[in-house]
């Protein structure tokens, strides 16, 4: 699966994932209670994977602004915070035959992101682990890269928060992809930001443009 291909996808198409229900019928949301801290108390979370699955690839995404999730069962179906957000509305694109998503609480936790991991491992065998992060929840990604680093295959932070600039990835071994629109107007994320990031840094960039 070409990770970056699919992060273009669901930039260029978030528009039109309006809510839970999938164009594929095999692609479900399941509620997961199986990761745990070491005291013992549940880390929930949201599984988006299609049936059957031969997977390589885990994409575990945390939803910026308050960066909640909280999933539970209601009816016999998964409910869920942050329906509107990027990375939560886009989770189904990125789902294939190889991949699936976990959607979790935005945290900075290496205890808490290790554990999700660990119950994913058991799921699936050897899987390559990417954390995505988008707005508020780059924070997040920028600090378990480097908490993380040689843990996992790699972190993607989207529509960055302003310290991306100073985020210095020379030294990390994970690899590292930022996603940015030219046009972002929040005076939180600017592009000028991540653009700064590539040319200190030489961080890979993709720069999305036009509506």
């Amino acid at each position: 699966m070409n990770i970056l291909k699919q992060l273009i996808i669901s930039a260029c198409y978030l528009a039109l994932v309006q809510n839970n229900s999938y164009a594929d019928d095999l692609i479900k949301d399941q509620l997961i209670e199986t990761a745990h801290y070491e005291n013992g108390d549940v880390i929930p979370y949201m599984l988006t994977a299609k049936e059957p699955s031969k997977v390589r690839y885990v994409l575990i995404v945390m939803p910026g602004g308050v960066g909640y999730l909280d999933p539970e069962l209601r009816d016999g179906r998964v409910w869920f915070k942050a329906e509107g957000n990027f990375l939560i509305r886009s989770r189904a694109l990125f789902v294939d035959s190889e991949s699936v998503v976990i959607s979790t609480n935005s945290t900075g936790s290496p205890e808490r992101m290790m554990a999700i991991i660990d119950d994913a491992s058991k799921r699936y065998a050897n899987p390559k682990v990417f954390i995505i992060g988008t707005s508020k929840s780059t924070i997040s990604t920028m600090r378990l890269a480097e908490k993380l680093d040689g843990k996992v295959a790699g972190f993607v932070h989207t529509a960055s928060m302003g310290g991306i600039s100073r985020f210095d990835t020379r030294k990390l071994i994970s690899r590292q992809l930022i996603v940015h629109h030219k046009q972002d107007g929040c005076r939180l994320t600017p592009y000028s930001a991540a653009e700064s990031n590539q040319e200190d840094y030489g961080t890979m960039l993709i720069t999305m443009e036009g509506a």
